[in-house]
C-alpha cells in the first residue's frame, strides 16, 4: 500500500515538472543539499532526479555494503585510498554502498585523570587532523565530502576551514574548533579509540578497511586493487547499472528544446 502510494505520489510529481538539467537561479543551496528536501530539489530543477533516486533507495532489495575505514589524516596510504579509490566509488555506488570512517589508526591513548591524551604516529599535527575530521562527523551530512578535499589538498589542515567553506558552508568553524578542543571531540576520540582496540583481527596497519564487519587479507587487497570492483561483487541485490546491471530507461531529465 505505501509503495503504490508512493509511487503515486512519484508519477504526480514527475508528470507536473518541467525536464530541467542545471540549478535554477533560484537555487540557494549547495550541490549536496539539493536532494534534502522537495522545495530545495525545485529550486534547484533537479525534482525529477532526487525523486528517482529516493524512490530506487527505497526500493532496493538488500542492504548496503557497510565499508569502514581505520585511518590517520597524515598517513600518505590513507590520504591515496581516500581521495584516489574510497571517494570515488562511493561517488558512483553510495545507493549500496555505506562508508564509516574512523579516525584514529596507529595513534596512542592515555588518561591524566581528567581527559583522554592522545598521541599519533605522525605527530600533533596528525592529532589534530584526526580530532577536527571526527568532529566533523558528528556535525555534518558532508563531513565525507570535506574531508576528501582535506585529504586532496597538499597541506590537510591548513585546507580544512576552505574545505568545509565550500562543502558545508553553514557550520561554523568556531563551533567545529570548540568540539576540537572541548570535552565532546575528546570524548569522541575516546570512543573512536575503543573502536579501533576493539577490531578483530586487531588492526597491523592503515588504511585498515572492514566489508560488512569483516576484515581479511584477501579483502583488504581486492579493495585496494579495485573497491568499486569489490562493492559491486558483495551487493546482494539487483545490480545497479553503474555495476553492469540491467534496469529500466526512464526518459532522460535533459530534454531538447
Amino acid at each position: 500500500m505505501k509503495a503504490n502510494l508512493l509511487l503515486l505520489l512519484l508519477t504526480v510529481w514527475l508528470s507536473s515538472q518541467p525536464g530541467s538539467c542545471s540549478s535554477s537561479s533560484s537555487c540557494s543551496s549547495p550541490p549536496y543539499k539539493w536532494c534534502s528536501s522537495l522545495e530545495s530539489a525545485a529550486q534547484c530543477g533537479v525534482l525529477k532526479r532526487c525523486l528517482m533516486s529516493n524512490f530506487t533507495r527505497a526500493h532496493l532489495m538488500a542492504p548496503p555494503v557497510q565499508v569502514e575505514v581505520y585511518i590517520e589524516s597524515l598517513c600518505p596510504d590513507c590520504r591515496i585510498f581516500l581521495t584516489g579509490m574510497l571517494f570515488p566509488t562511493w561517488v558512483m555506488l553510495n545507493d549500496i554502498m555505506s562508508v564509516t570512517l574512523v579516525p584514529y589508526g596507529n595513534a596512542k591513548e592515555s588518561f591524566d585523570g581528567q581527559r583522554y591524551i592522545f598521541e599519533c604516529q605522525h605527530g600533533q599535527q596528525e592529532c589534530l587532523g584526526n580530532m577536527i575530521e571526527t568532529c566533523l562527523l558528528n556535525m555534518t551530512t558532508a563531513a565525507f565530502q570535506v574531508i576528501n578535499c582535506m585529504e586532496s589538498a597538499s597541506d590537510v589542515i591548513k585546507a580544512a576551514k576552505s574545505c568545509m567553506d565550500v562543502y558545508s558552508p553553514v557550520l561554523d568553524w568556531g563551533s567545529v574548533m570548540s568540539c576540537v578542543d572541548g570535552e565532546v571531540g575528546n570524548g569522541l576520540m575516546h570512543q573512536n579509540a575503543l573502536k579501533t582496540k576493539a577490531l578483530q583481527p586487531p588492526h597491523e596497519y592503515v588504511p585498515w578497511i572492514t566489508i560488512d564487519g569483516e576484515h581479511t587479507e584477501e579483502l583488504q587487497e581486492k579493495a585496494e586493487a579495485s573497491l568499486f570492483t569489490l562493492i559491486c561483487s558483495m551487493y546482494k541485490g539487483p545490480k545497479p547499472e553503474a555495476c553492469g546491471g540491467r534496469q529500466r530507461h526512464l526518459r532522460s531529465f535533459c530534454s531538447r528544446a
